[in-house]
């Protein structure tokens, strides 16, 4: 079970780290870090790790109480190497000690984090999960029995319409009248075109019936570019088909768009009318964007974040600019964390970037922004290039969230080979200070999001995370590991932001 940080600083410092500037801060903020949280911060023995051996992830943990023991469940797509099928791509694990619930099978990997829902009414979520290959299965979340699989062949068009990646799914409003919620999802992503080779086929967004997986409207991007993003609603409970949704087009080297569209396009199978908030240059947005309230107005605002490094926030009311603020040498893969890092009460923001051009991201780029201005009020640079995304939590219970994010970083043995190691890293913002939470465990996380929330409802804070444990090389499939850390930090108010996407995987700040 990984130790808290007093021994992680032992770990650390009697190892022979290559990057000389990381080292020097992790001595610099340990000692602070240390005075702030170790009087608030220490785990159980009902922590657990599970290890399931030739699979690997980039999806990001969700948790359900599938088998009603009162213990909320870990929910996870994982694979092999791309273009494989796998036997265990689509997992359930016991939250109480990390055993296998149920399994299910795919061609691809399965990359995004699961959609939840009630379809059968079982009083148990059932689970939605996609990915690479035109995955897309309902899952029923008490037994793992596959409700559906989305069938490309039916709706191919004999052969004229292409179906590339599906991204996280969204619970709309029940469009086809038959008692449950819908799901609103983007499909796109040709890997077999050539980086910076424009001919590629247009994204769409589909709507699908959750309970039988048909087709129930689909509208192409109106720039004819790809989709990688996946879309946030904003609901509109009176009127659902003018639900607001953002989406994006383009790529690492192709150019695209940042867009705001509502369902009712959707449904009408035409997003022509969609307003263009902002040009992505020679490259696109991937990262998922926000809705967010940040000037206070009572209408949430649109924050989204580009390839070329651009952070960016747009009036939710006229689709003006409001400010950006520009991280330089850095592109953008994965999704924000919001939060109250500060003293005032608009919301903040942090991201974590990658420094280079694609494909040479070797190293990351973290920056907290104020969410008046986009003053940046903390900057760092803390392992690694992988595409995950910070979580947020008041740690200290003063008021002020901490940011909790994976770090993966090389440490050179006595015969100089490189070894990678990942860890837990914890920001503190009212001292601008980081350290590691768990000691550094061997493999590489390339894109897993942690979650932080309360399994079993006792009020205090457990941590799930994920990484590959291949401690040699940084993408691989063989061999996964599940942490699990039971904590004895109180929850001191609603967890907001505590998963991809949030702590409801839809992209809105509530």
């Amino acid at each position: 079970m990984p130790n808290f940080i007093d021994e992680s600083l032992w770990c650390y410092l009697t190892l022979k780290i290559s990057n000389k500037k990381f080292l020097h801060g992790l001595a610099k903020s340990l000692v602070t870090l240390l005075v702030i949280l170790v009087s608030h911060v220490s785990f159980s023995q009902e922590s657990w790790t599970t290890v399931l051996p030739t699979v690997g992830t980039f999806s990001s943990p969700r948790v359900s109480d599938l088998n009603g023991d009162g213990t909320k469940d870990i929910i996870l797509g994982a694979g092999r190497l791309e273009f494989q099928a796998c036997d265990s791509a689509m997992l359930a694990l016991d939250g109480k000690d990390g055993s296998l619930l149920w399994r299910v099978p795919a061609t691809d990997q399965i990359f995004v984090s699961a959609g939840l829902l009630d379809i059968n009414q079982d009083g148990v979520e059932d689970v939605f999960l996609g990915g690479r290959s035109s995955e897309l299965k309902a899952i029923n979340g008490k037994t793992g029995e596959v409700f559906w699989a989305f069938d490309t062949l039916t709706y191919s068009e004999e052969g004229n319409k292409r179906w590339f990646n599906f991204y996280n799914p969204q619970i709309i409003h029940d469009v086809d009248e038959d008692g449950v919620p819908d799901l609103l999802i983007s499909n796109g992503g040709d890997i077999w075109v050539a980086p910076h080779d424009p001919n590629r086929t247009e994204g769409r967004l589909c709507i699908i019936a959750s309970k039988t997986g048909a087709l129930i409207a689909d509208a192409s991007m109106p720039d004819k570019h790809e989709i990688y993003m996946s879309v946030a609603v904003d609901k509109n409970e009176l009127e659902p088909l003018l639900s607001k949704v953002i989406y994006g087009t383009g790529g690492e080297t192709t150019p695209g768009g940042l867009f705001v569209g509502t369902l009712g396009m959707v449904m009408n199978g035409d997003l022509s009318a969609s307003v263009k908030l902002a040009d992505g240059g020679e490259k696109g947005f991937i990262a998922p964007p926000v809705w967010v309230d940040i000037n206070l107005d009572g209408v949430k605002d649109i924050v989204a974040s580009s390839v070329d490094g651009r952070f960016l926030t747009f009036d939710g009311k006229t689709y003006k600019s409001l400010w950006q603020v520009k991280i330089p040498d850095t592109e953008s893969y994965g999704s924000m964390a919001v939060g109250k890092f500060n003293e005032d009460d608009i919301p903040d923001f942090f991201v974590s970037f990658a420094q280079g051009v694609w494909p040479e991201l070797s190293w990351t780029r973290q920056a907290m922004m104020s969410g008046i201005d986009g003053e940046i009020q903390y900057l760092d640079s803390l392992g690694y290039y992988q595409t995950s995304s910070p979580v947020v939590v008041d740690l200290t219970g003063d008021g002020i969230d901490e940011v909790i994010l994976s770090v993966d970083y090389q440490v050179l043995d006595s015969l100089s080979r490189k070894n990678y190691y990942t860890t837990l890293y914890a920001i503190e913002f009212t001292q601008n200070q980081s350290g590691p939470l768990v000691d550094g465990l061997p493999g590489h996380n390339v894109s897993s999001t942690p979650w932080v929330g309360d399994l079993e409802e006792d009020g205090l804070l457990d941590i799930i995370y994920c990484h590959g444990v291949n401690k040699y090389h940084t993408y691989t499939f063989d061999g996964l590991r599940v942490n699990c850390l039971k904590t004895t930090v109180p929850i001191s108010k609603p967890i907001k932001w505590g998963a991809y996407m949030g702590s409801d995987y839809d992209g809105v700040f509530k």
